[in-house]
C-alpha cells in the first residue's frame, strides 16, 4: 500500500491507497478541501465536524444530481438506439422493395427491348 499525506482545512492527514493511486487521492483531497474552505468562508469557524458533514452533504447533493442526469442520458440513449434499430429495419425493408421494383422494371425493359429488336415476321422469344 502506498502512503500519501493530504491537507484538508490546513491539517495534514496521512492516508493509505493502492499503488499508483497517489495522485488521484491527492486530487480528491484537494477538491474536498475546496468544499470545506468554501463553507468556512461562508460560515466561519463552526467546528471541524460540522464543516466536514456539510461538505459531505454538498458533495452527495452533486452526486445525486449527476446520477439523475446520467439516468436521463441512459434513457435517452436507449430511445435513440431503439429509433436507430427501427430506422435500420425500415431501411432494409425499403431496400428489399426497391430491389424488387428494379427487378420488375428490368424485366419489363428487356421485354420491350426484345419487341423493339424483333424482326418483322418473327416471333419474340
Amino acid at each position: 500500500m502506498a502512503q500519501v499525506t493530504v491537507t484538508i482545512d490546513g491539517k495534514a492527514y496521512r492516508m493509505a491507497c493502492e499503488e499508483g493511486q497517489e495522485a488521484h487521492l491527492t486530487d480528491l483531497a484537494t477538491r474536498f478541501d475546496r468544499y470545506v474552505m468554501h463553507l468556512k468562508s461562508q460560515f466561519g469557524e463552526i467546528g471541524d465536524l460540522r464543516l466536514t458533514v456539510m461538505s459531505g452533504i454538498m458533495i452527495m447533493d452533486e452526486v445525486s444530481e449527476l446520477t439523475r442526469r446520467v439516468s436521463g442520458l441512459e434513457e435517452e440513449l436507449e430511445t435513440l438506439r431503439g429509433n436507430r434499430d427501427s430506422a435500420l429495419a425500415a431501411n432494409a425493408r425499403n431496400e428489399e422493395t426497391l430491389a424488387t421494383v428494379i427487378d420488375e422494371v428490368t424485366t419489363r425493359i428487356r421485354g420491350i427491348t426484345e419487341k423493339l429488336t424483333a424482326r418483322p415476321g418473327s416471333e419474340p422469344n
